[in-house]
């Protein structure tokens, strides 16, 4: 009776490639002040806790000037007021653009991560699928060797 061939089967799978990291985690620990305080102004400028905010202190501020409760400070039309208003613009504008480009960035290193991930994915799921394609062969090839184990006439007797 000849040998009987052993199934084959791949090598075991080796995760060898770095842990997947959390990029919320990675990013908020390389903010610096500066950006931490862009990204509070952005967060509270653009609320509408700021804007109702903002409406009432400007209403208060055009109803005390009109109706003269107190000295006028500020008489229509308001020029200090305006200039307030544009001094708070020039210096709010460009903290939402810092904080706007720090998110690009963010969103850049997340799109990069999510590439990461994939790659791995990919490589793990073809490594199953060689896995699953070499047991196929190896049940194919043991479902023929019952076959034959079964077609022999010394058993049948």
């Amino acid at each position: 009776m000849a040998p009987m061939k052993r199934p084959t089967f791949p090598a075991p799978y080796k995760h060898e490639h770095a842990p997947v990291k959390n990029v919320n985690e990675v990013v908020n620990e390389q903010l610096t002040i500066g950006q931490r305080a862009a990204d509070w102004i952005a967060a509270k400028v653009g609320s509408w806790e700021f804007i109702i905010g903002q409406s009432a202190i400007l209403t208060f501020w055009a109803l005390l000037n009109v109706t003269a409760w107190v000295r006028h400070w500020d008489p229509y039309p308001f020029i200090l007021m305006n200039l307030v208003l544009s001094l708070q613009a020039a210096y709010t504008a460009p903290m939402i653009m810092m904080s706007q480009n720090r998110q690009a960035a963010y969103d850049r290193i997340e799109a990069h991560n999510d590439y990461e991930v994939n790659l791995k994915a990919e490589e793990e799921i073809k490594e199953v699928l060689e896995n699953l394609a070499a047991q196929n062969i190896a049940i194919a090839e043991l479902h023929a060797m019952l076959e034959t184990l079964l077609a022999r006439p010394e058993d049948k007797e």
